[in-house]
């Protein structure tokens, strides 16, 4: 059985002048960085997708926050909440914060099935 393909987050061309698919590990990294990259609907903000506010990730929250235990504990929280909705057969292996300066960014790890992924998710640039 061939493992299921789409399109990949951001959208971006491949070499034959159309939208890039891919499947296994890259897939799902997509999946998760398109759902922890939009910004849901928050006490904030309505959110990003007018069609489906509730759509997304509080992470816009996390800015300009200070960078602690309490931070990172908050940031798996929205992951894993925002996972648990958006991309249910995701399942969290870690969340780990990474600051470089101002930028602070995420490492998310998840499962799904059989295949891990790895992703980079930028909270602040």
């Amino acid at each position: 059985m061939r493992a299921p393909s789409n399109l990949l987050t951001p959208f971006r061309r491949d070499k034959k002048r159309d939208f890039a698919v891919g499947s296994g590990e890259s897939l799902l990294a997509s999946k998760v960085r398109q759902a922890l990259l939009t910004e849901g609907a928050t006490p904030r903000s309505s959110g990003e997708l007018r069609w489906r506010t509730n759509f997304g990730a509080g992470l816009a929250l996390l800015r300009h926050q200070r960078n602690d235990a309490v931070l990172g504990e908050l940031a798996r929280v929205y992951v894993r909440d925002a996972l648990d909705r958006w991309v249910p057969g995701a399942h969290l292996l870690g969340v780990e914060l990474q600051q470089v300066g101002p930028s602070l960014s995420l490492r998310v790890r998840v499962r799904e099935g059989a295949l891990v992924a790895t992703t980079e998710v930028p909270v602040t640039r």
